[in-house]
């Protein structure tokens, strides 16, 4: 595995980030014991670098793999508190439920422009009291969205940045793919650690998976990506492209086997956007989110890039 600091945070990651979104309860719905082999698999691939959130629901899956594990491990978890007061009971709630003294890398979660990181000022200036007590290593946001990344990177503040970024430019809120391109390079440059999110768009990229990570990695401003995973096979296969080597032929069409879905997230405000682009008329709204007909939907994913709030997903 290989490994880079993560900008001037003096932190050294894997540059393979295990994301653990899909393996709780918003998607897989791994019991513990599950979801933690995952992340052991992870761990002993030598990644070292775990991606969270308190919305994720993984912070059991974590601590379960990280029982009797002595080698380093950087931890990143965000949350959607804008408050002094939520911030400090969700950074409290992941030191207790990860049973960490340390979470190395804290976010602002899903920051959307310079106006809405006004409105997070409170949460923020938190962390960094947290910062300054050595409850946490590094500060920043995580977003889809290009004009944040250009507010971020001129904040002495932040030291981190989780962007989402993939070769299609699939879910970028406000801009095109090149200009989040030279907004993520322009904050590296400044001294931002980056680490990008949504590599395979959600998974409309699946198909063509090692090309859009090849994409991602190649990057020279990107110093790790989070990729998200379901399964202990997932994981090989993403730790052996990461090294540039070719997974064992049955690990990876175990990976290749597993039937995919279309997901609608939980927070799907039913706007009815995306029924527009399904060519097959899978979607409709009901009930005040959108649904999905199965024995239509062919996991095109032309429905995607019509949501901004990335709801939909094909896992």
């Amino acid at each position: 595995m290989r490994y880079v600091e993560l900008g001037r945070t003096g932190l050294e990651v894997s540059r393979l980030c295990l994301g653990t979104l899909p393996l709780g309860p918003l998607q897989a719905g791994l019991d513990v014991a599950s979801g933690a082999a995952v992340i052991k698999t992870a761990l002993e691939q030598g990644i070292n670098f775990i991606d969270t959130a308190e919305s994720y629901g993984t912070y059991s899956y974590i601590k379960a793999a990280l029982r009797g594990w002595t080698g380093p491990v950087v931890i990143a978890s965000k949350s959607y508190a804008y408050t002094r007061e939520g911030m400090a009971a969700s950074l409290e709630r992941a030191r207790r439920e990860l049973d960490r003294e340390v979470i190395e890398v804290f976010l602002l979660h899903e920051q959307e422009s310079a106006l809405t990181l006004a409105g997070h000022r409170e949460a923020l200036e938190y962390l960094l009291e947290a910062k300054a007590r050595g409850w946490v290593r590094a500060v920043g946001l995580s977003t889809h969205a290009v004009t944040a990344v250009r507010a971020a990177a001129g904040l002495r503040e932040i030291d981190v940045i989780h962007p989402l970024l993939n070769v299609e430019g699939i879910g970028i809120l406000d801009g095109s793919l090149q200009d989040m391109l030279e907004a993520v390079e322009g904050a590296a440059r400044a001294g931002k650690g980056i680490y990008a999110m949504k590599a395979l768009g959600g998974g409309h990229l699946i198909k063509k998976a090692r090309e859009a990570l090849d994409f991602v990695y190649q990057l020279p401003f990107i110093h790790s990506v989070a990729v998200g995973v379901q399964s202990e096979a997932e994981v090989l296969v993403n730790a052996a492209w990461c090294r540039g080597e070719e997974p064992p032929d049955d690990v990876l069409q175990a990976t290749r086997r597993k039937e995919r879905r279309l997901h609608i997230e939980g927070w799907c405000t039913g706007c009815g956007r995306c029924t527009g682009y399904c060519p097959q008329g899978a979607l409709r709204v009901d009930g005040g989110r959108v649904a999905v007909d199965r024995n239509k939907c062919l996991l095109c994913g032309y429905c995607a890039p019509a949501c901004r709030d990335f709801c939909l997903k094909v896992i």
